[in-house]
């Protein structure tokens, strides 16, 4: 993990392998020359003002992204200067956007793969901007290479190279409470976020329900959260029809695990169910050949409540936070459950299977119900669920469901806030009737149009009357397929994780609405 530190010193006498600056799309003047981000003075100053116009000449733009690479001026102690773009430069008054930073910082730790040490000039107007681009680091610089050749220890990145080692906030304060508090923040965040990362890239034969639960009980007991896992027998024992229902086919048995993070302090008690389909073939009703490639990325939610439980505590905020994992996997045998059988709910209420790969939604329901027993005041899931909602939505941004509209929109809101885009989405009453069963309670299966909202209505079935609730169909931000961007990698992206911590956080601060 990239280590953080702030400092005050002057960017021509850091001894470091680079300096990162911003530069922007200019929209103050008619012209919309280039402009360079405030935090890059002291270079600027040493190439007589006119850093703007080497960049332009070596064909720098400002957009989003952008890496320009240039010698450092002399007297600098660092050899070299990465000018990364930061989009359109604010209006008058206004500042850069955390995200922006996020992501120039993201895009620039990624570039310096194999450097020791690097000085990040970017605009700091307060303590929050230092945090943002804290995370964009260590979210930029990671990289998960387990199990290529020598890379066991997790050092080496792609050509050999280990991912940045240090970066330097320039201009952050480190005997300031706020800046050490927004660097605390952005260390146990991105660290879990990386956590998660690291389980949806392991592959399925090292990634089982029996592996990631005993992940989970050393993480809990590492940072004092209660852990309680309930295997097969506990399962049959309790009736957890749709969990065994989903694992039945599989060599590996499945588990629930809850995790229970607790404050003194807290007026506040929030559940966050996870799917954690550790490898998804379909069952019986298979999936086509092209899209089983990645189905170890079918446990993303539950990595990222995961994450987000074991984040919160190691924050210490004040709230209660219950996360549970419904890990199972899907897989084709003789025992496997078929298209046509009835399956009792933990709840009691039954449910014909129509297919057999429409099998997240039997899982979380049974956790949906198991965490509406203790009666919490708000109940989120997260699932990599429907491929309908990556058809809606696209590959970056995730769907929020709710039987709360309040409810649905202060997670909306938070998850814009914290820079993972998501899209409030409806569940029309009139999809409910195409789930209607001759012989069970329910079918998990229904209308083919819309059917993210459709698999959002059926997990409503198992939820605690009177309980907020909302559903993260995360199905097409969850795992990145094309090429690293910002500060987003290819492979697993922890997508949630942040969505997850800000809403514990403002339940917290009694803001949640």
């Amino acid at each position: 993990m990239t280590a953080l530190t702030l400092s005050t010193a002057a960017a021509s006498g850091l001894r470091a392998d680079a300096i990162v600056i911003g530069v922007a799309k200019g929209t103050r003047s008619k012209s919309g020359d280039l402009v360079v981000a405030p935090g890059a003075e002291a270079v600027d100053k040493a190439y007589d003002g006119r850093l703007a116009a080497v960049l332009e000449t070596l064909g720098a733009s400002g957009a989003e992204g952008e890496v320009t690479k240039l010698p450092a001026p002399a007297g600098f102690k660092a050899p070299l200067v990465i000018a990364v773009g930061l989009g359109a430069e604010p209006e008058k008054d206004e500042t850069y956007d955390a995200e922006a930073l996020r992501r120039a910082a993201g895009v620039a730790a990624r570039t310096l793969t194999g450097s020791k040490k690097a000085a990040f000039a970017l605009p700091l107007t307060d303590a929050a901007d230092a945090g943002a681009v804290a995370e964009g680091v260590l979210l930029g610089a990671y990289s998960f290479d387990v199990y290529k050749q020598n890379g066991k220890d997790g050092a080496k990145a792609k050509n050999g190279k280990a991912p940045l080692a240090e970066a330097v906030l320039l201009g952050g304060k480190p005997r300031d409470a706020a800046f050490k508090g927004a660097l605390a923040r952005a260390t146990a965040v991105g660290e879990e976020l990386n956590r998660a990362r690291d389980l949806i890239n392991t592959p399925p034969n090292d990634l089982t329900p029996q592996s990631f639960a005993a992940i989970a009980q050393t993480a809990a007991k590492e940072h004092g959260i209660k852990v309680q896992v309930l295997d097969e027998k506990a399962l049959t024992k309790g009736g957890y029809g749709g969990i065994l229902g989903v694992g039945g086919g599989s060599a590996a048995a499945p588990r629930l695990v809850k995790l229970s993070y607790t404050s003194s302090k807290a007026k506040k008690h929030l559940a966050f169910v996870g799917k954690g389909i550790t490898y998804d073939s379909g069952g019986i009703s298979l999936k086509p050949a092209g899209h089983n490639e990645t189905m170890k990325c079918d446990m993303s939610g539950a990595a990222a409540v995961f994450a987000a439980v074991v984040a919160a505590a190691r924050l210490g905020l004040e709230v209660n936070v219950t996360g549970w994992l419904a890990l199972a996997e899907n897989m084709p045998s003789g025992s496997a459950v078929r298209p046509g059988d009835v399956l009792r709910m933990y709840s009691g209420k039954t449910v014909e299977v129509l297919n057999t790969d429409a099998e997240g939604r039997l899982v979380l329901g049974d956790a949906l119900w198991a965490a509406s027993e203790e009666k919490p005041d708000a109940i989120i899931d997260v699932a990599t669920l429907t491929g309908a909602m990556m058809l809606a939505l696209g590959s970056r941004t995730f769907g929020v469901m709710a039987n709360d509209d309040a409810f649905r929109a202060a997670v909306h809101e938070a998850a814009e806030e914290v820079g993972e885009p998501a899209w409030p989405m409806p569940l029309p009453e009139h999809l409910r009737k195409g789930m209607d069963s001759q012989v069970a309670d329910i079918a998990n299966m229904g209308e083919r149009m819309g059917g993210g909202l459709v698999a959002g209505l059926f997990l409503r079935e198992f939820v605690g009357e009177g309980i907020p609730w909302a559903h993260l169909d995360i199905a097409g931000p969850a795992f990145n397929e094309g090429g690293a961007f910002g500060y987003t990698p290819k492979g697993g992206t922890g997508t949630a994780v942040r969505t997850l911590v800000r809403v514990a956080e403002l339940a917290a601060a009694g803001d949640l609405g």
